[in-house]
């Protein structure tokens, strides 16, 4: 039987079970999750929060994780400035980085979500303000939503990945799981 855990990743949790190479210990998913054999399907990076899904099946992990198979991964993004329709719009005919152009999203403007406070809180400018938006990528390159906002002139802020496909987290607190 495929077991399959949707797990709310913390801010500062580093997307997998060891840290063996660093001098500073950091989190891991094993201060979270005591399950033998399952194993991440993709990465969110140590700064992201939010949605990473961990399976005990080969072929699921890669079919969540291949960008073959392109699998849509929601964000919601709080960015610096306040985008405009022109700024979203690049983002939906997708943006040029130094790897090539991303293929292209879905973006929209949102009103601040609900979400748990961020340990630490997200640096607050007067001077600068920001807004919320949501972002669907349908591949996953390396820190690619921050890569993509800040070639629109809107450098990321915080980074919740909220849905991979059909599951979200939606109603988990950070460092909760459950079977998916």
């Amino acid at each position: 039987m495929t077991r399959l855990i949707l797990f709310n990743k913390p801010y500062g949790v580093m997307s997998q079970f060891t840290d063996v190479r660093s001098e500073t210990v950091r989190p891991t998913l094993s201060a979270f999750i005591d399950v033998p054999g399952v194993y991440p399907a993709g990465r969110l990076d140590l700064d992201s929060e939010g949605l990473l899904l961990l399976t005990d099946d080969g072929r699921l992990q890669s079919r969540i994780a291949d960008p073959k198979y392109k699998t849509p991964k929601t964000y919601l993004v709080q960015v610096e400035g306040d985008p405009q329709e022109s700024a979203l719009e690049q983002l939906r005919r997708g943006v040029r980085l130094k790897d090539g152009m991303t293929l292209p999203a879905q973006a929209k403007r949102i009103d601040p979500p609900d979400l748990w406070p961020r340990d630490p809180p997200v640096r607050f400018r007067k001077s600068v303000p920001d807004c919320w938006i949501e972002l669907t990528i349908r591949e996953g390159r390396n820190r690619q939503v921050r890569r993509m906002t800040a070639a629109v002139g809107h450098p990321t802020l915080r980074l919740v990945r909220w849905r991979i496909g059909d599951w979200s987290i939606e109603g988990m607190q950070p460092g909760e799981w459950h079977d998916g």
